[in-house]
Formats: structure tokens, C-alpha cells, sequence
């Protein structure tokens, strides 16, 4: 039975602490789209995610209405597309990116993730296209979200793909220059990326996944800041239990919403992620929970415990809400995407090198991070390998999503709109990587990776 206290509750996290549910994805299967023919492969593409998700926007907005919870976006992910075109003997596969758009914008879904390849152990010739392609293919689409995944704890880092994604990365920001270099916050890099994450830009369908599932992304920062202001002066002990208690409360919600998703469109419901996902808005900013912790900038030391504390007792507090938790399941950092993030790094408190070591308790990675137009790509490569490495040696996913904006230097503003927000450019390191870089082969995978 529900009291009237928890529902008054859940008014006041909706209505006041900015709660909702980040995004509901569908995750569709096109293995069955192959085709020799390149344009038959599309039409199929095409037709699926059409007749699939037809009714995906109209079902979350009217979920959306009778229970009065916010859904700020729907989407949908799809196989990789490096296995579905491989098939075909197109060279480019930019025709692929199109077919995705396009059934994206006949459905109405805000975008659509896997444009992607899995190279962690080495290419097949359609994840070679399918790199090469993704410059074009994010600069002339504005849903199709892409991603690599460059390395596994049991296959180690793929050097080589490390350093092409340093030069894919500088092309896709050359060709969007206009928009600071736009196309780079439509791709990431990954290690031990997972099959089921439901959140942009590093959403697939993976291989293990059913013929078609619904998987919901909730959210909350300021829901949590707002418990923890409840609690001020308490030990970490005090703290840990807040986080847990109202963590279960906002992941309730999105079992909530994806079991009625996945009634409504007859669909399997796969797994709610219960990362806290942050905005530009005011009070909704995970950089704010540190603060409240007692950080008194996000980046001032101590700010790293702080964030392994909250992620932690997010994830505790979540997997006792739902039995299905998956995707990637934490606290996202991403600092164009977080106002008290970005206030950080304008104020010198929170630097890249901090974010990095941040970046080892966190759920993903270094997240919207702009960096100078003249950083070079042997540079970001060596950012993707360092965090990277910090994936396959802690058994995590990690994940990069750098933008180097052209024209721009440290401390000029790049505007990205929307919830990708405005983010500071942040300073690299002065010293090269070059002749790091440009050794490739794959880092062998760590000794505790033979756990068989």
C-alpha cells in the first residue's frame, strides 16, 4: 500500500528536484537486415525500426501523462551496424547512418545508438568501413549516435585502434568545425563496453540481446543532493544509507516505466540503469552532491572518495529497487552535461588529470570533454589509452567522449545545445605522446583477466 507521505515524495522529487526518467530505449536486432545488396540491407533497416517503433513516442508520452513522471527522451539502439553492413560489399557505409536517420525521424525518437564496431581483439574488414565511415556519417546525420570499443579486460587494449580513433576523432570535429566541433559528442570510445546501456551516444543492441527489448535509463542528481541536505554534518555512514534509501526510490520509478513500456508495446523488458545522469540545469548536478558531501569545489581533494561513496551506494540502493540493474549503472561525470562540473573547471578547481583519477570510481569515463582544436591526435589517443587502461585493469566500463573544437583555446566556451549542453575547454598536457602512440599492436590483457 502507498501512503500518502510517499506520494507527496514523489511530487516533490518530480516537481522540485528535478527527477525523471532520462530516456526509455528500444533495443533492436537487425542481424536478420543483411544483405548482400547494400541498398536492399537498407530498406530492410529501415522497415524494422519502423514497424518496431512505430508507437515507442506515443506509449512514452502517454505513460508520461497518466502518471505524471517526466520522460525527457526516447530512443533506440541497434545492432552494430560493422555486422549488419559486413555483409554487403559497400565500401562506405554512411548509407547505413542515413537508413538510421531517417527511420529515427519517421518514428520520432530523439537518436538512434550503433553505428558502431567492436575491435577490442582486432578488425574484420566491416569494422574497418565502419570507422572509416563515421566522420561522414555523425558530420551529416544529426540523430545517429556511434561508438568503438577498443579493448576488453580479457582481450587488453587495441593499440591500433587506440591511435585510428585519435585521427577519426579530429576529422569528425574538422568536418562539424561550424558547431565547435559538434559530431565528436556522437562518439565514444570504450573498454568493456556493455550490450545493454540504454544512454547516448554509447547505446548498441549487443548480440545477446532479444529481437527487440525495452531498457529505461532514470536519473536524479538533485533528488539525491536534496536527501543529503536532510543529513548535514553526519558521518559517511549516515550519508551512505541517504544515498542508498533514495537511490531505491528513483530506481522504483523506472521499473515502473519499463515494465508498463514493455506491456504496452509487447516487448521484452531488458534492464533499467539507474545511473545518475546530470544536466546544465541548475540542481541537477552530480558535482553538487560532492559539494554537499562537504568538497567545497568539485575537484578540491577528497572529491574522489566522495564520488566512490555516492557510486556505490547508488548502485547498493538500485539493485535492491529492480530486479533487472544493467547498462552502466553509477554517477556520470560528463562535464558540459553537468552545471557544477563546468563551474568547477572555469574556476580551476577540477582539471583533467583530476577527472581522470575521478574516473576510476565512476560509472563511464571522461565524458564531454572539450579540449583545444590544435590538440593533436596522437594526443587524444594517449587520453583514450590512458583511460582505457584504467578499464581493462579494473575490470570496468570506461569510456571516452573528447571533443577537440576547432579554433578554440583553454578557457573559451563551447556552446553544444540542448542537454549536451556548453562545456569550458580544458588543458592537456604540453608533452607528446607521438612515439607512444604510434607503436600499436594490443597491450596484452592483465594477469587476472585468466579467471576461466
Amino acid at each position: 500500500m502507498i501512503s500518502p507521505f510517499e506520494v507527496i515524495e514523489t511530487i516533490k522529487m518530480i516537481q522540485e528536484e528535478k527527477l525523471d526518467i532520462r530516456t526509455i530505449t528500444m533495443g533492436i536486432s537487425l542481424l536478420d537486415c543483411c544483405d548482400p545488396d547494400a541498398g536492399e540491407a537498407c530498406r530492410k533497416i529501415y522497415d524494422k525500426i519502423t514497424g518496431l517503433a512505430s508507437d515507442l513516442v506515443r506509449v512514452g508520452e502517454n505513460i508520461e501523462r497518466e502518471y505524471g513522471i517526466p520522460i525527457i527522451n526516447k530512443r533506440i539502439s541497434v545492432t552494430p551496424i560493422a555486422l549488419v553492413a559486413g555483409s554487403s560489399g559497400e565500401e562506405n557505409y554512411v548509407m547505413f547512418a542515413r537508413a538510421m536517420e531517417k527511420a529515427a525521424d519517421e518514428v520520432g525518437v530523439n537518436f538512434i545508438g550503433g553505428f558502431s564496431a567492436l575491435v577490442h581483439k582486432g578488425y574484420t574488414t566491416g569494422d574497418r568501413r565502419l570507422i572509416h565511415s563515421i566522420p561522414e556519417a555523425l558530420s551529416s546525420t544529426k540523430k545517429v549516435c556511434s561508438s568503438v570499443n577498443v579493448a576488453t579486460t580479457k582481450a587488453g587494449i587495441n593499440m591500433d585502434a587506440v591511435r585510428e580513433m585519435g585521427l577519426i576523432i579530429k576529422e569528425a570535429a574538422r568536418l562539424t568545425a561550424g558547431q565547435g566541433g559538434l559530431a565528436c559528442a556522437k562518439l565514444v570510445v570504450f573498454a568493456n563496453v556493455p550490450e545493454d546501456n540504454p544512454f547516448m551516444a554509447g547505446a548498441f543492441h549487443g548480440i545477446g540481446e532479444p529481437e527487440c527489448v525495452i531498457n529505461v535509463g532514470v536519473s536524479g542528481p538533485g533528488a539525491i543532493k536534496s536527501a543529503l541536505e536532510e543529513v548535514k554534518g553526519a558521518d559517511f555512514g549516515v550519508v551512505a544509507e541517504t544515498i542508498k534509501k533514495k537511490a531505491f526510490k528513483i530506481t522504483r520509478m523506472g521499473q515502473l516505466v519499463a515494465q508498463e513500456a514493455s506491456k504496452r508495446l509487447g516487448v521484452s523488458f531488458g534492464i533499467v540503469d539507474l545511473s545518475l545522469a546530470p544536466t546544465p540545469s541548475v540542481g541537477d548536478s552530480v558535482a553538487h552532491i560532492l559539494e554537499e558531501m562537504g568538497v567545497e569545489k568539485c575537484g578540491a581533494h577528497g572529491t574522489t572518495a566522495a564520488l566512490a561513496l555516492l557510486n556505490d551506494a547508488v548502485k547498493k540502493g538500485g539493485t535492491m529497487a529492480s530486479s533487472y540493474v544493467g547498462g552502466l549503472s553509477g554517477a556520470f561525470i560528463p562535464v558540459s552535461e553537468d552545471a557544477g562540473m563546468i563551474d568547477a573547471v572555469r574556476c580551476g578547481a577540477l582539471s583533467l588529470e583530476k577527472l581522470e583519477a575521478m574516473t576510476c570510481v565512476c560509472s563511464v569515463g571522461l565524458d564531454m570533454i572539450a579540449v583545444p582544436g590544435g590538440t593533436s591526435s596522437d594526443t587524444i589517443s594517449a587520453i583514450i589509452a590512458d583511460e582505457i587502461a584504467i578499464g581493462v585493469i579494473n575490470n570496468k566500463t570506461t569510456a571516452v567522449r573528447i571533443i577537440p573544437s576547432p579554433g578554440k583555446e583553454v578557457g573559451d566556451i563551447v556552446e553544444f545545445g540542448g542537454l549536451l549542453g556548453s562545456g569550458p575547454v580544458m588543458k592537456v598536457s604540453g608533452y607528446g605522446s607521438g612515439e607512444f602512440i604510434k607503436r600499436g599492436g594490443r597491450i596484452p590483457a592483465p594477469i587476472h583477466s585468466l579467471s576461466n
